[in-house]
């Protein structure tokens, strides 16, 4: 069993940041990537950042220049710095991440959804 557990959201202004975190724990052995998600009310969930084993990193054209995803392998985390939000940037975030297991098994699991609200 693979759990994730985010943390890190909140209410903020125009134009303030939030650092959102995503644990991994369980049987894992690594973390193979990890992505974050977002879903606003009445919309669908979309993908709005990810990074693969090797640390290559895709955003949505929405966030580029403005959010940045990391990891600390050592830790089985991953984070998503959000830097001059919008209240566009409303929404539920959920993380997401494939991951192999001591049982040798690669495991899609997701994290139960941390809010971020940007007020105008």
């Amino acid at each position: 069993q693979v759990q994730l557990v985010e943390s890190g959201g909140g209410v903020v202004q125009a134009g303030g940041s939030l650092r959102l975190s995503c644990a991994a724990s369980g049987s894992i052995i690594s973390i193979i990537h990890m992505g974050w998600y977002r879903q606003a009310p009445g919309k669908q969930r979309e993908l709005v950042a990810r990074i693969t084993s090797g640390g290559y990193t895709n955003y949505a054209d929405s966030v580029k220049g403005r959010f940045t995803i990391s990891r600390d392998n050592a830790r089985n985390t991953g984070y998503l710095q959000m830097n001059s939000l919008k209240p566009e940037d409303t929404a539920v975030y959920y993380c997401n991440a494939a991951t192999r297991t001591w049982a040798l098994e690669t495991v899609n699991s997701w994290g139960q959804g941390t809010q971020v609200t940007v007020s105008s």
